[in-house]
């Protein structure tokens, strides 16, 4: 007989590493097509030739990027029916909707407009084609606006009610804008800034540190680094404002992420005490051992020196998460996110002491190494960040309305294996394809010779279609008809 326990936690699993995989792509999508917008505006704006290159060369990584996010979010949307066939059927009216919204509305409308963007340079006007980036950049934000409905939905799953076994929406305005999700997809759309602009300002440091068209790679590493002034500490404060939605709607979750066990202190005060470290012991119901601040948990939470924030006590032991994988991946991803937010600052300083040049930054290339080796820090954080979030929502997979155990397909224990080795050697295969071509593309460097395209280029005459003996006598290849 199948042990529905070791079912349940294969189908995690295999669900994590597929999830985890994708993930890679999708946020640096987002953000490396909003640079590229930039980029070819700066171009239209300057007129100048470098900002044409720069945006070239940043377009070829794109595509690789792009490529191997469709590829391993088709195995995604596979594993839905695979892996959690009752939720599927049960949640379809819902979920299934979005993620057909997602499909029509987002990624139908970037394939197109990702077309004129790779293959129109010279066949439509340059203004035209950078409305075409535009769309690209925008469409790819509205796909994720949709997977992020439907997982938020998961999180706060508002506007529908449970009849014969299907979710059945009530309000498809209350379901859509579910609380969850009008915090995480601010917090997800920043981070997938952070990662294009960390991953164009990592790529930038890099040709600088090794003196390849250093003067030109300048541009994109001031701009981007420039714009992480910016968006770095805005990524810290949406990283708090969700933390608080998750307090008010999922206090379970938010223990977990905290490590938080017990609600009262022994004298019967609140414990407002946040854990820095500890080690959950969660058949005890304690941490074995942790180093905690008064206070910071209730300010971190709710904005005050003492409040009551539930603790895992407040819970029964059936309806709580796992505490281990929430605690540390939460505290990994705001470190990460501190860390991007201070390698911003540390640019902006040598900018106003007149050293962010590049002559001063290959004197001192201890910047250039930091913001290479801190360009793996923004795909730490969303992989963390995703991980806290899947996790503190266990055991629901649709919080408080259907358990994981609940969802998960019925199939044999070597089935399951089959598919998760078959998802992990396919989705390694991706991951080694576009590192590889990845490296070729930065290896090789912007092409310095290629023609820079002003205008429509016409289209060739195929030599088929010429009227040779015409050309060759010097007559009109066309002629008015008589009338």
């Amino acid at each position: 007989m199948i042990d529905p326990s070791l079912m349940t936690d294969l189908a995690r699993l295999d669900f994590a590493w597929i999830t985890s995989m994708h993930i890679l792509y999708p946020p640096l999508t987002i953000g490396l097509a909003t640079f590229l917008f930039f980029s070819e505006w700066r171009w239209l704006k300057t007129n100048d030739d470098e900002w044409y290159r720069l945006t070239r060369f940043f377009e070829k990584l794109f595509i690789i990027n792009f490529g191997a996010g469709v590829a391993t979010g088709i195995t995604m949307e596979m594993s839905f029916g695979i892996l959690f066939a009752p939720f599927s059927q049960a949640a379809g009216p819902f979920f299934g909707n979005i993620l057909g919204y997602e499909t029509i509305t987002a990624f139908m409308y970037e394939a197109g407009f990702i077309g004129l963007m790779i293959f129109g340079w010279g066949k439509i006007s340059k203004k035209m084609h950078l409305f075409a980036t535009f769309n690209v950049a925008f469409s790819s934000m509205l796909s994720a606006m949709w997977i992020l409905v439907a997982n938020s939905w998961m999180q706060t799953p508002t506007g529908v009610h449970l009849e014969k076994g299907l979710f059945l929406v009530d309000s498809w305005t209350h379901a859509i804008f579910n609380p969850n999700f009008l915090t995480a997809f601010p917090h997800m759309l920043i981070a997938c800034f952070e990662i294009g602009l960390f991953f164009v300002a990592s790529i930038s440091a890099w040709m600088i540190y090794k003196n390849r068209h250093a003067k030109m790679f300048m541009r994109t590493l001031t701009a981007s680094i420039m714009a992480l002034v910016i968006v770095a500490p805005l990524q810290v404060y949406m990283g708090d404002t969700l933390g608080r939605t998750v307090a008010k709607y999922d206090p379970a979750a938010l223990a977990a992420m905290e490590g938080h066990w017990h609600t009262y202190n022994a004298d019967g005060t609140p414990n407002t005490s946040w854990n820095v470290i500890a080690w959950p012991n969660e058949e005890k119901g304690t941490n074995d051992f942790q180093i905690a601040i008064p206070h910071v948990l209730s300010l971190l939470e709710d904005h005050k020196w003492v409040s009551t924030v539930p603790g895992l006590d407040q819970f029964k032991k059936a309806d709580r998460p796992p505490v281990v994988v929430p605690f540390y991946s939460f505290r990994i991803m705001a470190a990460a996110g501190a860390a991007l937010m201070l390698v911003a600052f540390w640019a902006l300083y040598l900018r106003l002491r007149g050293q962010f040049t590049v002559e001063k930054l290959q004197s001192r290339p201890w910047f250039l190494r930091i913001v290479i080796l801190s360009s793996i820090l923004p795909y730490l954080a969303v992989w963390t960040g995703w991980w806290t979030r899947e996790v503190a929502r266990q055991p629901w997979l649709i919080n408080g309305l259907m358990r994981t155990s609940e969802g998960v397909s019925q199939m044999s224990i070597g089935a399951e294996i089959v598919w998760f080795i078959g998802f992990m050697l396919f989705d390694i295969l991706v991951w080694f394809g576009a590192w590889y071509f990845f490296s070729k593309v930065i290896r090789k460097g912007p092409d310095m010779n290629a023609e820079v395209i002003h205008g429509i280029t016409p289209e060739p005459m195929h030599l088929g279609d010429m009227p040779h003996e015409e050309v060759a006598e010097g007559k009109p290849l066309f002629e008015r008809p008589t009338l």
